[in-house]
């Protein structure tokens, strides 16, 4: 009987390899050819499922990104259910450290998210996911800005303008970028950026963004 091979596992794995080269190699490496390698399958069956390397590293874009949505709608549900400020301080840290190298999962993910983004200004066949998965990771963070700029004072349309405003918009990008830079920095300098380290800048970050809309209203 010829094995049975389930389809999106297999997929999975193979992104697993192509995740692991960019880590250490760069994505200059993620050929067809060092993929099957890595994922100890033949070129063939690697062909199987992605008819060409850019197939391949579209489709891994699209798997890695989805991952990280999927932790962070996992922390807004988490946000969600948080019933006071302490419990709502930790489920944004919670939430927002789901960007960031924390752990050898969340390392290998932001490693390969970065060189995907960085890599869809140079090639073509990226763009749209980078276009697509920045647009969904800005939505999460702009939601959780949304609630921290809200407070608990600001209902109705008090926070309709501050949903809308460019208060928002300032906040939310000043988050990314630093979400951006502390991933970039603790992937590489590990030695010196340790998790507990991005935690408490991160920490920071948050915190000043509260005083700062508390002193603004």
């Amino acid at each position: 009987m010829p094995k049975i091979v389930d389809a999106a596992q297999r997929r999975q794995e193979i992104v697993g390899a192509v995740c692991r080269i960019v880590a250490t190699d760069g994505l200059e490496r993620a050929s067809l050819r060092e993929v099957a390698e890595e994922a100890g399958l033949a070129v063939g069956s690697v062909r199987h499922y992605f008819d060409s390397s850019d197939d391949l590293l579209a489709y891994s874009f699209t798997a890695v990104s989805d991952r990280l949505l999927t932790r962070l709608h996992a922390g807004l549900t988490g946000l969600g259910t948080a019933t006071d400020d302490s419990d709502k301080s930790r489920a944004v840290l919670t939430l927002l450290g789901e960007f960031l190298p924390l752990d050898e999962e969340r390392a290998m993910d932001a490693c390969a998210w970065l060189a995907f983004r960085n890599a869809a200004r140079i090639r073509p066949f990226l763009a749209a996911e980078a276009d697509r998965s920045h647009r969904a990771v800005a939505a999460v963070v702009g939601q959780v800005i949304t609630g921290l700029l809200r407070g608990d004072d600001a209902t109705g349309a008090d926070a309709g303008v501050l949903a809308a405003g460019p208060q928002l918009v300032t906040a939310a990008e000043h988050l990314l970028a630093t979400l951006d830079g502390l991933a970039m920095h603790a992937l590489l300098q590990p030695g010196w950026m340790s998790p507990e380290i991005c935690r408490d800048v991160l920490e920071s970050h948050i915190e000043g963004l509260r005083r700062s809309v508390g002193a603004s209203h």
